[in-house]
């Protein structure tokens, strides 16, 4: 196991948690059951209305709108354009946290004429400046429980259950490339952490045994330039819970939901997060691992069990 049992525990209930906001927020947005700040039958986020296509033309325009994201990401990071990368990141992260809350608060308060869309927009704003700017770990993750959820209203009326199922393992292939046959993963990473300062995903900082040891030795230093320069060579361990695993699991449960009921898409959740947990616990330290393979056999569990039901 990679971290200890507490911080993969929480890694474990943040993922969890995700999902089940996430087909809340899919459920506000569903044309059966949605609800909105005033008597208008708003069934998308901000008018972002699906085409009116095939199901295979509209698999076709998201594998190719990830494919085009993936190229920007990796076009962006060769030229080290630290500030744009920041302000599409912004972008994304004000548009998607809107999303989610506008569903959240609608869902909450049906009966009310207050236009949660705005007022949704307006609570993104410090949530999306602290997330960018000052780097809050609480902020970090709270909006990470909101972003994916935004990101799959988007996404999941636009795909059925086969084809997310092949978007599962072509993103599955790309993983396994990404992080075992290139440098690419690694690549994105470091420069996430290091040029932009900001990594889509979970993040839980903890100690280590060791590192405890080190920072109780440290704070004995009377000197306090001795004793700051030795905090600063101590390193902070980092659990960590890709965003991409979290959004593609999530836009499965949500197409089953929407396709087969919530059960199945309950079942979905349940098996992605025990695909996880399997990973977390035969993981090593050290090595990175790509996630979505695991939870792509976990879906395709999920997926043959709801054809049981």
């Amino acid at each position: 196991m990679k971290s200890n049992l507490k911080v993969t525990g929480l890694i474990l209930l943040l993922f969890v948690l995700t999902q089940l906001i996430g087909l809340f927020v899919i459920d506000a947005y569903s044309p059966q059951t949605a609800v909105t700040p005033t008597a208008n039958n708003a069934t998308v986020p901000y008018g972002m209305q699906p085409p009116d296509a095939p199901a295979d033309v509209s698999f076709g325009s998201v594998a190719v709108s990830f494919v085009i994201a993936i190229a920007i990401f990796i076009l962006l990071m060769k030229i080290k354009a630290r500030s744009l990368f920041k302000v599409w990141f912004t972008i994304v992260v004000f548009l998607t946290v809107s999303i989610a809350l506008t569903a959240i608060l609608t869902k909450v308060f049906p009966h009310s004429i207050i236009r949660f869309d705005v007022v949704a927009m307006i609570l993104a704003v410090p949530l999306t400046f602290y997330k960018i700017f000052k780097r809050d770990i609480i902020v970090h993750n709270a909006t990470e429980l909101l972003i994916y959820p935004g990101i799959a209203a988007v996404f999941v009326p636009l795909l059925r259950v086969w084809s997310v199922l092949i978007l599962l393992f072509v993103i599955s292939a790309y993983d396994i490339w990404a992080v075992w046959k290139s440098s690419l993963m690694m690549k994105m990473v470091k420069f996430n952490i290091n040029e932009v300062k900001v990594l889509p995903g979970l993040s839980i900082p903890y100690a280590r045994k060791e590192d405890i040891a080190k920072l109780r030795a440290a704070s004995k230093i009377k000197s306090v330039r001795a004793r700051t320069a030795k905090l600063r060579k101590i390193k902070v361990a980092m659990a960590m819970l890709g965003g991409g695993d979290i959004a593609f699991s999530l836009i499965f449960a949500g197409v089953i939901y929407r396709s087969v009921g919530i059960v199945p898409a309950l079942i979905a959740v349940a098996c992605s997060t025990l695909a996880l947990a399997f990973l977390f616990l035969y993981s090593r330290k050290g090595k990175m691992y790509p996630a979505m393979p695991y939870i792509t056999v976990g879906c395709v569990i999920a997926w043959l069990i709801s054809l049981i039901l």
